[in-house]
């Protein structure tokens, strides 16, 4: 398929910058500890709304799942104790392979940013910690959602979003990506379920960062 020449790149930042999903997936295990017999289940539906604020997770948990009602002191307790488990650990965990490459390659010719679920506030830390704000115009975060941050970023630059690229690795990136209209790449770390399957719109499937910059560099854009 014929695309227009691509003038903008946004990344999520866990799964397709930062190889931290398994990281995560822990830490939300030991955040609800508490609830052995739940562990599981609970772990699950995290992985399945990778690109959902970690807030709305335990709200729907307590919900769905706990069937108990979440008062905003438990939920102030369950965020300090994930965020400890994962703040140390997110300034150390391994970055997804080819991923200081790309954004070596295209900061100097096209504006990248960051599109995150992670708490703003975090996330400018973590990537700021990281090295890695020279690469990026802005860094977003939650609570606002991704396709909200989209259309600000499109706003701001005034760029089409068919000349845009969103590259993540949950449901929730894609549909952000449908929302906005923008293209979208999936990341598929090697042993982790294709939860992009059947879903219309997403251009191509990558491992790492480095099958995304081949793919960039045959030209389908």
């Amino acid at each position: 398929m014929h695309h227009p020449p691509l003038r903008l790149l946004i990344f999520d930042f866990d799964g397709v910058i930062a190889e931290s999903i398994a990281m995560k997936a822990e830490a939300f295990r030991e955040t609800f500890s508490f609830v052995p017999e739940h562990q599981d289940e609970i772990v699950t539906y995290h992985l399945d709304n990778g690109g959902m604020s970690r807030y709305v997770k335990f709200r729907n948990i307590y919900r769905d799942i706990l069937h108990k009602e979440l008062t905003k002191e438990q939920e102030s307790g369950l965020a300090r104790c994930y965020e400890g488990l994962v703040r140390e650990r997110m300034f150390e965990i391994p970055l997804v392979f080819g991923a200081e490459a790309i954004l070596q390659q295209y900061a100097g010719c096209l504006p990248l940013y960051v599109v995150s679920a992670t708490p703003q506030e975090e996330m400018e830390e973590i990537v700021s910690r990281r090295g890695l704000s020279k690469y990026f115009i802005r860094v977003y975060g939650s609570p606002r959602s991704k396709a909200d941050c989209i259309r600000e970023i499109l706003g701001d630059t005034r760029v089409m979003p068919g000349e845009t690229l969103f590259i993540g690795d949950a449901p929730q990136d894609w549909q952000a990506a449908i929302e906005t209209g923008v293209r979208f790449i999936g990341r598929v770390a090697p042993g982790d379920e294709n939860r992009f399957a059947g879903r219309p719109g997403v251009e191509v499937i990558v491992s790492d960062l480095s099958e995304l910059g081949g793919y960039l560099a045959e030209d389908h854009f």
